[in-house]
């Protein structure tokens, strides 16, 4: 089976299940930057599937109001502040976000080219879940991240 014929299968088998919100950060010329909405998808994993694409996921964050707190580390200042950028964005407080997210090209993987995440391994698709692991079949992978969404 291809790459894109399983992306299919999947969207198919996830109608319904809830999705969570993809954000783009943005800084206006005189006020802080926030971080809007740029559409939806399942979170499976490494991947995040779109109704007509399918991405590597990247930073993956909460929304949440401005508070002023003590950090010890500016990682997690830089944090607080992403989160608070999101909720100043439109996102809902405790909204699931994610960020920093790539386009993958499922075509060019069914063609022999790896993807991010995605690649042909013995000439079935497959993805690499792990930066130190080794590939694993992704109709295996993603029958595992369905049935986790669906709960």
């Amino acid at each position: 089976m291809t790459v894109l014929a399983l992306l299919e299968d999947t969207r198919r088998r996830l109608a319904g299940a809830p999705k969570e919100g993809l954000g783009i950060l943005r800084t206006p010329r005189w006020r802080k930057e926030r971080i809007v909405r740029a559409g939806e998808a399942w979170h499976l994993g490494v991947l995040l599937l779109t109704d007509d694409g399918v991405l590597a996921t990247g930073e993956i964050l909460r929304a949440s109001e401005e508070v002023r707190r003590g950090y010890t580390a500016i990682a997690s200042r830089a944090r607080a502040e992403r989160r608070a950028a999101a909720f100043r964005g439109g996102f809902a407080e405790g909204e699931v976000v994610h960020l920093d997210w790539q386009e993958l090209d499922a075509a060019a993987v069914d063609a022999g080219a790896a993807s991010g995440p995605l690649l042909l391994h013995g000439g079935e698709p497959a993805v690499l879940w792990s930066h130190t692991g080794v590939p694993v079949p992704l109709a295996g992978y993603l029958d595992e991240k369905i049935a986790l969404l669906r709960g």
